[in-house]
């Protein structure tokens, strides 16, 4: 891999927030980068990408928001650029007073004889429009005549370029301060700010993309390093965990062996869907627990798996695992999908081995009924938990109360259970014990269709089945899972619209998309 690519690659997978941020341009200026040069850098670039995004002979006329900021000289020297490659340029200003340096630029753009104006109005015609009012770092609403504008703007329903951030967004949390641009596409500068992956920021963002201007890896790293680790989730770091390759001479059991417990009467299809998420990993050995009314369904839809029939409670739910069950004898157990609460035995037995646990759905909500995440730190073997956000407030309420962001909450959850924590959302978060935490970058609609997160916890089981048996590393295996599934989502919404990917269509794309995935 040649240098350059090798490079970006790298500078996809950081994530921070704004006193980050902060800290690696200090570092840059420190070491004698003039800030002109950056912004000329960093804004040359931007003014690259606008202009092949919307080449002049589609979108000729373009209006840019100007802040005080830095971010406004961003959005003055993007101006000054389009303007040299022929477009007809106009400028909203609604603060004349300003950093010096953006000060400068507007006075040379002001004697090219470019427009500028403080009524919003002016910029009614433009075919797109730039936003450089405000950059990471904001933490006061918009209000006034500002806030006016950003509002008149979502009226009018324009194409939107923002520079960095959408002007109104905070830049950690994604919230949304008083207002904020709607923008079509948002060119991040430099690195991904944390607040561009929170879900609540997701309406604004638009398609987003990172205008790398080349910062040292070293003045991250030198910030980064002595912090947990928050990164995005990246096809090369999904793919190279997992278990693409297999020795000649392998077999079912060098593959992993998985013993999922899932299902009850009311809930068939949960534990049907759970088992095609485990099948399509590739996992050597698949057996299922259900209750025995459920035997004949598993059997006729999952005819590879092993399935065991189980005593049931008069709700149809497990009653218990049979005598001749050895949970040891498995490389990974997973479930939950379908259980009903009144399976809560089989919880506990899963939860007291000494096997690698994937809980989910009514695993979570029984561990909740028991008051039993403390049950979980003294567990010697790898612990994933993969709530939504209401099986997240059952099992932490105290977190969920005291914690808004999604990334912090998983964090504490993951602290105080012991457990990787696996938080969906339409930008999930995978929360390790060590603080670390990986974002999910891409994702789709698609995916808020039941059963969704069945397929997810069958696949992620079957491949920490397959880590443990093979001693490859585990815990990376869950965001390879995460991006998996997603990805299979995306391709199935192309082909099928976002109506189309019901969950068992879903399975079917695990395996129809990882091939060009992969390639």
């Amino acid at each position: 891999m040649k240098p350059v690519e090798e490079r970006q690659k790298k500078i996809q997978q950081f994530i921070v927030n704004a006193e980050q941020m902060s800290a690696i341009e200090g570092r840059l200026f420190d070491a004698g980068m003039p800030v002109a040069a950056l912004m000329e850098k960093a804004a040359g670039l931007v003014a690259q990408r606008i202009h092949a995004l919307y080449p002049p002979e589609k979108a000729s006329r373009v209006g840019v928001l100007v802040g005080p900021g830095h971010n406004g000289g961003d959005g003055l020297v993007v101006a000054r650029e389009l303007h040299f490659k022929g477009y007809e340029v106009t400028i909203y200003r609604p603060l004349s007073k300003c950093k010096e340096l953006t000060g400068k630029h507007a006075e040379y753009v002001a004697s090219l004889g470019i427009r500028f104006s403080d009524n919003i109005e002016w910029l009614e015609t433009c075919d797109v429009v730039v936003d450089g009012l405000f950059g990471f770092g904001l933490e006061r609403p918009l209000e006034g005549a500002i806030a006016d504008a950003v509002n008149q703007l979502v009226r009018w329903n324009k194409l939107i370029v923002s520079i960095d951030m959408p002007s109104g967004l905070h830049t950690d949390t994604g919230e949304v301060l008083g207002t904020a641009v709607r923008a079509t596409h948002t060119l991040c500068l430099g690195l991904w700010k944390l607040g561009l992956l929170q879900d609540k920021a997701l309406d604004y963002v638009g398609e987003a993309e990172l205008i790398d201007f080349g910062i040292p890896l070293a003045d991250i790293e030198a910030v980064l390093t002595d912090r947990p680790s928050l990164g995005r989730i990246t096809p090369e770091r999904a793919i190279a965990h997992l278990p693409l390759s297999r020795a000649s001479s392998t077999h079912k059991y060098k593959q992993g062996h998985l013993l999922l417990f899932c299902g009850s009467r009311r809930y068939t299809g949960a534990a049907i869907l759970c088992g095609l998420g485990a099948r399509a990993s590739g996992v050597g050995m698949l057996s299922i627990a259900v209750p025995e009314s459920l035997k004949p369904y598993m059997s006729d839809r999952l005819a590879d798996a092993i399935v065991i029939g189980c005593p049931e409670t008069d709700s149809g739910a497990i009653a218990q695992l049979p005598d001749s069950v050895d949970l040891g004898s498995f490389d990974a157990i997973g479930g939950g999908c379908g259980l009903t609460r009144d399976a809560e035995s089989v919880v506990k037995a899963a939860i007291e081995s000494d096997r690698p646990l994937i809980l989910d759905a009514d695993g979570l909500n029984i561990l909740a009924q028991m008051n039993a995440i403390a049950a979980l730190s003294p567990r010697q073997s790898f612990t994933l938990l993969t709530p939504h956000p209401g099986e997240f407030k059952r099992l932490f309420p105290d977190i969920a109360q005291a914690e808004t962001q999604a990334a912090s909450a998983a964090r504490a959850a993951s602290s105080q259970s012991g457990a990787v924590v696996l938080l969906k959302g339409a930008r999930t978060a995978i929360a390790h014990p060590d603080g670390s935490l990986e974002i999910n970058p891409q994702s789709t609609p698609a995916l808020a269709r039941g059963g969704s997160g069945d397929v997810l916890t069958g696949l992620a089981s079957g491949l920490i089945a397959q880590a443990i048996a093979r001693q490859s590393p585990v815990a990376p295996c869950v965001q390879s899972a995460v991006w998996w599934h997603a990805q299979a989502a995306i391709l199935a919404a192309q082909d099928r619209t976002l109506l189309g990917v019901d969950a068992v269509t879903l399975s079917d794309y695990l395996v129809r998309a990882l091939p060009s995935l992969v390639s």
